[in-house]
């Protein structure tokens, strides 16, 4: 699957930084590769994010979607929609959503489990955050329950 195309691309879309993490080359595995600032414009970011990857043969973008508690969209989903929209340009590859609903959360509280503290724990949080929302977009697109949250 990915080995012949590229790589998938997680993306948590913060907005203060951008967590960048990228899959494995048979698309299983989740890793945290890089955070970026998220100042600036859509596109000054997606262009941040395309020289964190400038290296890598990129296949598939997916994008954090934080929705709501309730499932709706908010400010915070229609900024990851924008930035979504401005790496599709800036890479030239399909993007995606995905339902990212508590992974800061679940990437804080690991990190705190490994002793991880203050500045340390936010220099890497967001790539945390996007490595726990690729790793669930892998495994539900394996085990066949993926389903784009853009679409009703």
């Amino acid at each position: 699957m990915g080995a012949e195309l590229g790589r998938i691309v997680g993306i948590d879309p913060g907005a203060a930084r951008i967590g960048i993490a990228i899959s494995d080359d048979a698309d299983s595995i989740a890793f945290p590769r890089e955070t970026v600032p998220a100042r600036g414009g859509w596109a000054d970011a997606a262009g941040r994010v395309r020289e964190a990857l400038a290296d890598e043969e990129v296949e598939l973008v997916v994008v954090g979607l934080p929705l709501r508690l309730d499932g709706t969209e908010g400010e915070a989903a229609r900024r990851a929609r924008g930035l979504g929209a401005a790496l599709a340009a800036a890479l030239g590859v399909e993007v995606t959503y995905w339902d990212e609903r508590l992974t800061t959360v679940a990437a804080e509280r690991s990190l705190i489990q490994m002793g991880r503290r203050g500045s340390k724990r936010r220099e890497v949080v967001d790539q945390s955050a996007a490595t726990i929302l690729l790793q669930g977009y892998l495994d539900a697109k394996k085990g066949g329950t993926w389903k784009d949250p853009s679409s009703p």
